[in-house]
């Protein structure tokens, strides 16, 4: 090979380099990692945000589901990968704020290893009685507890589960002593409230609607700020008798770290759009989920402030020493 065809070469492939850097994002198919099996609320988010962001970016948006280890497999999957905007994380404060207090040895660092995107949304829980439970309210079943501690119980899908932590800061909140009980799953669990076995539970809302409205439940309050849309009779907690108190399940849309400002806030900017869309709105709300945007900054503190309050109780309530 001469030293011109070398010369030649050299500055085809360098003009090949520039072609590639300057293309405009994005230029390939995107990847929504969810990090558990399809059919739950981070699965139905992140479908319905690719449905409205894919046209809007002009590529394809598939949906990988990942999930393992309490999502833990698929967050890894993203913390490692490239970080040029192709490969996200669909994920939720179970996973991105609960875990790390519950597994200090976590292989990547929620806080770090992750740039946050936007908020997408949030579930709430809404706590429920058998109705030989005689309360009516939050205040009721505080009282109730206060006179005979630790003779009602509360049923959880597990140790370290949303329902369990729901319940737990209850017990911190109010000063009451409850029997926690756990079980494999949050069926067994809604179930054995319904059957007696168990005296209430921090439920998730769409599956203990059924029960409410057969009078087999008993609704004392609904977990978040707001009322649910879903149960917009139930009052809240903090409505119901017991201030402050709120639980959430929040749902954000994340991208390694690394992952260009430019590329962030084009996404940031198409998030808004999707989510906040009529229909999107609709179709969250019919599953029990309230639609909520922010700005990666803001997300960034939500996810600080929420590790600090979870890991203050899983700490108080030696949880993470069962792990």
């Amino acid at each position: 090979m001469t030293p011109v065809t070398r010369t030649v070469i050299a500055a085809l492939l360098c003009c090949l380099a520039v072609g590639a850097l300057a293309q405009p994002y994005p230029s390939k198919v995107i990847r929504f990692v969810v990090a558990s099996a399809p059919g739950g609320g981070s699965d139905l988010v992140g479908r319905t945000l690719a449905q409205k962001m894919a046209p809007a970016l002009g590529q394809q948006i598939i949906i990988e589901n990942r999930a393992g280890a309490g999502g833990r497999i698929g967050a890894e999957v993203v913390a490692r990968a490239a970080p040029d905007g192709y490969t996200l994380l669909i994920g939720t404060s179970s996973l991105m704020v609960v875990a790390p207090a519950l597994y200090p040895k976590l292989p990547y660092d929620t806080q770090k290893d992750f740039a946050p995107v936007s908020l997408l949304g949030s579930a709430a829980y809404v706590l429920v009685v058998h109705p030989s439970v005689p309360a009516k309210s939050a205040r009721d079943l505080i009282s109730l507890s206060r006179a005979q501690p630790d003779k009602l119980t509360y049923a959880s899908a597990g140790s370290g589960a949303s329902s369990h932590l729901a319940g737990e800061l209850f017990k911190m909140m109010a000063g009451v002593k409850i029997v926690h009980v756990p079980y494999r799953a949050s069926p067994l669990a809604t179930l054995s409230v319904v059957a007696g076995e168990s005296d209430l539970m921090f439920s998730n809302i769409l599956p203990a609607v059924p029960a409410i409205r057969g009078g087999r439940l008993r609704p004392l309050g609904i977990t978040s700020a707001k009322r649910s849309s879903v149960l917009a009779e139930v009052p809240t907690i903090e409505e119901s008798g017991l201030p402050g108190y709120e639980v959430v399940q929040l749902y954000g849309l994340l991208a390694p770290a690394g992952t260009p400002r430019e590329i962030v806030r084009r996404l940031n900017e198409e998030t808004g759009k999707g989510m906040q869309s009529a229909d999107t709105l609709e179709r969250l709300r019919a599953d029990g989920s309230e639609v909520a945007v922010s700005t990666p900054d803001e997300l960034a503190k939500m996810i600080a402030a929420e590790h600090g309050k979870w890991a203050k109780v899983i700490k108080q309530a030696g949880i993470a020493e069962t792990q």
